[in-house]
């Protein structure tokens, strides 16, 4: 198989700069979102903000200045100019920007992934056959190289010339998307997309889980839904994510209930019941140890610094850098 080529540090650092100063040029005075180009998000923000939290669609996030901290379940990603971030299935995690100030603002993008663009990749490049790995987990962080920066910044570059995004902007993708499976980190996505590997049922029941998140959960039934038994359901379901489906499906509950809060202005108690649990003070409890604060003082803090309502987590396709 084909693999990526050494990088050259400094090579790398000036693209970065030039991303930086592409992404700048966009979104001028504003705080960027999302763009003409598809599935494609930028950001560029001068104050670091507070944790939120965020469910990740598969995408790939690049930060061309600053440095952010993801946390999914107890294990902590970090990325920054260097490194990049790639999920391959939507997990929820809280996010913490690390490095932004109005010197050097935290500058970034997040890309939407097609999997079925992917999957169509895999087939292409031959490796269907191939043996798969055990599963291991949906999110992982990867060095920047020349190859993978040099169709990121041609995709960016499309914002200055909106006319060509019809164009040119799916076959840069399917560039992007080759690139980040021969690199190291590109087993993930493969794992993910291919049918049948117990990583891509995993993915389902990541799936089904986003749907159901306020039923009460019978790990039989979901074991029925994915095609595998129980116990192996257990193990490749927390390869993946992290987390039991039982601990997973906690997380929604909570992260679900926070937007409620945030953007229904419900109460806690309200807002417990309306996610699944049966007790507010579990909920209360278990809100606390994941957010790091009660839900009042959470909600009151989210409020103060302005932070954007999120989507429901059983809606897919979000963006957020």
């Amino acid at each position: 198989m084909t693999t990526t080529l050494p990088c050259d540090d400094d090579e790398v650092a000036a693209g970065m700069r030039k991303l930086g100063a592409m992404i700048a040029r966009h979104v001028g005075d504003s705080t960027g979102g999302a763009t003409p180009v598809p599935g494609l998000a930028v950001a560029r923000l001068a104050s670091a903000g507070v944790a939120t939290s965020y469910l990740y669609e598969p995408s790939l996030c690049m930060i061309a200045q600053g440095a952010k901290r993801v946390a999914l379940g107890e294990t902590t990603y970090r990325y920054d100019e260097k490194r990049f971030l790639l999920t391959a299935v939507g997990l929820p995690t809280v996010v913490q920007i690390e490095r932004a100030s109005e010197e050097a603002p935290y500058t970034s993008f997040q890309l939407y992934l097609d999997l079925d663009v992917a999957r169509q990749l895999i087939a292409d490049m031959d490796l269907v056959g191939h043996e798969p790995a055990p599963a291991e987990a949906g999110m992982i962080t990867g060095p920047v190289t020349e190859d993978l920066l040099d169709p990121i910044l041609r995709l960016i570059g499309l914002l200055s010339r909106p006319g060509e995004i019809p164009i040119l902007a799916a076959g840069i993708h399917r560039e992007i998307l080759y690139r980040l499976l021969i690199s190291p980190a590109g087993e993930r996505l493969r794992q993910i997309v291919r049918l049948g590997t117990q990583s891509n049922r995993s993915a389902r029941a990541i799936g089904w889980l986003r749907q159901n998140f306020a039923r009460r959960l019978r790990i039989e039934d979901l074991a029925e839904e994915t095609g595998m038994a129980v116990s192996t359901l257990h193990h490749h379901f927390k390869a993946v994510t992290n987390m039991s489906p039982l601990q997973f499906q906690k997380h929604l509950r909570l992260h679900e209930a926070r937007r409620l809060m945030l953007t229904e202005e419900l109460d806690a108690g309200v807002a417990a019941l309306k996610v699944g649990y049966e007790s507010v003070t579990q909920f209360n409890r278990e809100y606390r140890r994941l957010f790091g604060a009660p839900p009042r003082r959470d909600i009151q803090a989210l409020l103060a610094a302005g932070v954007a309502p999120a989507r429901s987590v059983a809606d897919g396709d979000r963006l957020r850098v």
